[in-house]
């Protein structure tokens, strides 16, 4: 009996340790929420919808780092080797300097046409970039298609996550907000797939077609995004900025599957309804529209806005300067470097793994890290491994250089390479979109979010252009030395700086962004339930009976207030 008693009294410690612990209390919060939110018809497919918008992202990405190696790609625009970094460096990056326009001119778009409009127009901008790269007769053509391809994906990459954290629940924001990584990751394999399949087939070698198919592909699934957009929801947050109240009521009852009495829902639509009245009053003088310069009075005056640029900034110049996105996109050059490059067809088939090992990455990243084991923790974990593994393969390329290496040592070169891609999916390419899109007040999110994808794809294409110089002046292992230091940067600013958002709702954001800088990692969601509880149409949650704000969240506009 005392056995029976004492393994009961470990089971209930154990118990309690986890339910303190970061996944313990996710799981808890997802159990309890209703589960007409969590899987929800209409919610999951239109995440999904908005997900799709990174898939020309990385399908350039992935096929433009191998579709060079192709003979016919080679033959047509005179480019003598897919392996020299130095051959492929303006067709590489080129598209980063389209990402950049796309990026900053859509802001003007996406508050005045909504999310759906913005994101078939992005598509169109970059179907079209996509069949002149197609019909392209020489170089100059096709480095011009190149460029109006990232204007359309320039708008994709901002209207995506933004899209996707409007529509989100708080309980599960961070994982469908990280779909969009997943589909870049998913995008990623499969285009080098396409590659490494038309490489294969005998009947394509000497035409054109053998490259054409790789760009015709994702044509026809993205024009059947654009068919399904008209069948799924518009954001309930841009609605109501834009005063359509009674749509932006039946759209948020659609993704949410629950009454319109329900008072989750009545929670949802006073909290949103409040948070942008105030942003009104207090920015724009209660107008519903707001001018360019009271957005940018608002976005760079305002102390906790200005925080808000500065993390976003930072956390997408990071990634970049951490050398993961180069690497993808000379993968075949860095594979020839560590000394595993071995014809045509084996690099093909080893890019295709690698991008399709950062699919995997990135499912796992989405359902295990983003939500569960939070925001920070995420980086810290995603970082590190980042770190270690280019400093793996910077320390094997100086060998290398120096002498024969084992065969061992080699294949560790290889698994470092997948091991940094595990690391980047898990911090600096997953977290950067989830945070950016949920940090931002309403005014001011799709400005935001431009800003911020602006510099993030001038770092890429600044990086991609110069990385071809980088590994030639470092003698190609002082390359990776300089990432792993960059990747130990990332690892002092996370700790100092980045505070732990997750389980917040949008609204809610703004107590974690008042107060001291450094004391923003300290913060932690109250313990007070939000949940609601429906009995007799009472609602339990952080509002006064009146439906007024709490006495904490008044201080909060106060603070802010002040601020302005």
């Amino acid at each position: 009996m005392f056995t029976t008693f004492s393994l009961r009294v470990v089971k209930m410690g154990i118990k309690a340790i986890w339910a303190r612990t970061k996944l313990g209390s996710y799981g808890s919060a997802f159990r309890e929420a209703p589960r007409e939110i969590l899987f929800n018809k209409m919610l999951l497919l239109t995440c999904l919808l908005f997900a799709c918008g990174a898939v020309p992202l990385t399908w350039d990405q992935g096929s433009s780092a191998v579709i060079a190696t192709l003979p016919s790609f080679q033959k047509h625009f005179n480019i003598s080797s897919g392996t020299d970094a130095s051959k492929i460096q303006y067709y590489v990056s080129l598209v980063g300097l389209g990402d950049c326009i796309g990026a900053a001119g859509s802001f003007w778009l996406n508050d005045r046409l909504g999310r759906l409009w913005s994101y078939r127009l992005y598509i169109g901008i970059w179907m079209l970039g996509n069949i002149l790269q197609i019909a392209a007769p020489n170089v100059a053509a096709l480095y011009a298609a190149r460029i109006i391809c990232g204007t359309g994906i320039g708008g994709l990459i901002v209207i995506g996550p933004i899209a996707l954290v409007e529509i989100a629940p708080a309980e599960i924001r961070g994982i469908l907000t990280s779909w969009f990584t997943v589909m870049m990751g998913l995008a990623h394999g499969v285009s080098t797939f396409c590659v490494y399949g038309v490489y294969l087939d005998k009947r394509l070698h000497g035409t054109r077609m053998q490259y054409q198919v790789v760009w015709i592909a994702p044509i026809v699934f993205m024009g059947l995004c654009i068919v399904a957009s008209f069948f799924l929801c518009e954001s309930p947050r841009w609605l109501f900025l834009m005063d359509r109240q009674e749509e932006a009521t039946e759209i948020l009852v659609r993704i949410r599957g629950l009454p319109l009495d329900h008072p989750r829902v009545q929670h949802e639509l006073q909290e949103i309804k409040e948070h942008i009245h105030q942003e009104r009053v207090f920015y724009a003088g209660g107008k519903k529209t707001a001018s360019f310069r009271s957005i940018l009075k608002e976005t760079f005056t305002v102390p906790a806005n200005l925080r808000r640029v500065q993390q976003c900034l930072i956390l997408y110049s990071l990634p970049q300067l951490s050398g993961a996105s180069s690497i993808s996109s000379y993968l075949i050059p860095i594979l020839k470097i560590v000394g595993v490059a071995k014809g045509t067809e084996r690099n093909l088939f080893l890019s295709a793994m690698y991008t399709m090992s950062k699919f995997f990455f990135a499912l796992i990243a989405s359902f295990l890290f983003v939500d569960a084991l939070g925001r920070r923790k995420s980086l810290f974990v995603g970082c590190t491994c980042q770190m270690l593994a280019d400093l793996y393969v910077g320390i094997y390329v100086k060998y290398s250089q120096e002498g024969p290496v084992s065969t061992a040592a080699s294949q560790g070169a290889i698994a470092a390479i997948f091991i940094q891609a595990f690391g980047y999916s898990v911090g600096l390419l997953t977290l950067p979109f989830v945070i950016s899109g949920e940090l931002w007040p309403n005014r001011i999110r799709s400005f935001g979010n431009a800003l911020a994808q602006f510099i993030h794809r001038l770092f890429i294409y600044v990086i991609a252009f110069a990385m071809p110089s980088l590994l030639k002046n470092t003698d190609n292992w002082g390359s990776f030395i300089f990432f792993a230091g960059w990747c130990g940067i990332a690892l002092l600013y996370v700790y100092l700086v980045v505070p732990e958002i997750a389980g917040l709702s949008v609204e809610e954001m703004d107590v974690v962004f008042t107060g001291p800088w450094l004391a923003a990692r300290h913060y932690r969601k109250p313990k007070a339930p939000r949940e609601v509880e429906d009995s007799e149409g009472d609602q339990s949650v952080s509002r006064s009976s009146s439906g007024k704000p709490t006495q904490e969240q008044s201080e909060v506009v106060s603070t802010t207030v002040k601020q302005v």
